[in-house]
């Protein structure tokens, strides 16, 4: 039954950031999933964006902390805390009703984690908790026929895992799930410098190196990019141009381990849906979606057509919305638990 006040929320809570989609309003919520509280008091001091400014400049009682690892909850009182401060945010507490929640969730998940992620929503405020697998919600939010005899197939990259799915009929038929996205990529970049130039940099500025120059495939035009970072043998700072060619070498593994997690997918998947995506393609989501040269490296790999979804970064999110606004249309596809 359609909340009155049109209060329901969708809730990506994802490795990197946390996306909360409100029922009939659109994104109403995106913000960086840490949070800084004080250690001796146990207060929470911000989140969000706010708390990702103070990563590694806080005193030793401050602490800011990533609540989620790989896609999963590994520190729940944080998670809680968390969410319930997003959740507030975006505007429970202006009206009196509790929210039906969906959450997407990678399938990768156990079902301890599950549970987890459950509570922490019902700790939250919310009165009934579904939980929806984050692949099916990228493929809604994509914009493929979930609901079609045919076969889809979605890549959703995000910061901790990586998903691969075979949709049709409104379900998954077949899937794999890496704990490879954007956090091991910039974890690669940060090896790859400090291995090579015994430079010590950290992961905002290995996020941003991938964002400028990095790529999956070789692409023209390339540029060098200038990067600061603290020398291990003198520990003072310094100055460092690297190339793309250099970051394409640094984060090759894990492109190698995503691009077989869609071979073994394809590998598993029944002849006559192949056939189905051999005309519609590989469709691409999550933030990884964007990395330079990524589409044709698929196409090169497979010999399919690949496409990066209209609104990647908020695919998952904007599919979990659809459902919350379509409760009965989209039920078979979530999974409901009360209280």
């Amino acid at each position: 039954m359609r909340n009155p006040f049109g209060n329901d929320l969708a809730i990506d809570i994802g490795t990197a950031n946390t996306v909360v989609y409100k029922a009939h309003h659109g994104i109403v919520l995106n913000e960086p999933s840490v949070l800084t509280m004080n250690t001796e008091t146990g207060a929470v001091i911000s989140v969000g964006h706010e708390s990702r400014k103070m990563i590694g400049r806080t005193p030793e009682h401050i602490v800011s902390i990533r609540p989620l690892k790989d896609g999963v909850v590994a520190d729940f009182e944080t998670a809680q805390k968390m969410l319930r401060q997003f959740m507030e945010q975006a505007g429970m507490r202006r009206v009196l009703s509790r929210p039906t929640v969906v959450v997407a969730v990678p399938p990768v998940v156990t079902s301890v984690e599950h549970r987890a992620i459950k509570d922490a929503a019902y700790a939250a405020g919310a009165r009934k908790v579904y939980i929806m697998e984050e692949p099916m919600a990228a493929a809604i939010g994509a914009g493929l026929p979930v609901q079609e005899p045919m076969g889809s197939m979605i890549v959703d990259i995000g910061g901790g895992t990586t998903d691969v799915a075979v949709i049709s009929l409104g379900g998954i038929v077949t899937s794999r799930s890496i704990r490879i996205g954007g956090d091991a990529i910039d974890a690669s970049i940060v090896s790859y410098i400090k291995n090579h130039y015994s430079l010590l940099i950290g992961e905002r500025t290995a996020e941003e190196l991938k964002m400028a120059i990095g790529s999956a495939f070789r692409t023209p035009a390339e540029t060098d990019a200038r990067i600061r970072g603290r020398d291990l043998v003198s520990g003072l700072p310094k100055d460092l141009m690297v190339s793309a060619k250099e970051i394409r070498d640094a984060i090759e593994d894990q492109i190698s381990k995503i691009v077989g997690a869609i071979k073994a997918t394809l590998d598993e998947t029944p002849p006559d849906l192949v056939a189905d995506l051999s005309r519609n393609g590989i469709m691409l989501a999550g933030g990884g979606a964007l990395l330079h040269g990524l589409s044709e490296r698929l196409r090169h790999e497979t010999g399919m057509p690949v496409a990066v979804a209209e609104d990647p970064l908020y695919a998952v999110v904007n599919g979990a919305g659809r459902c919350v606004e379509n409760l009965e249309l989209l039920k078979r596809i979530l999974v409901a638990e009360s209280k």
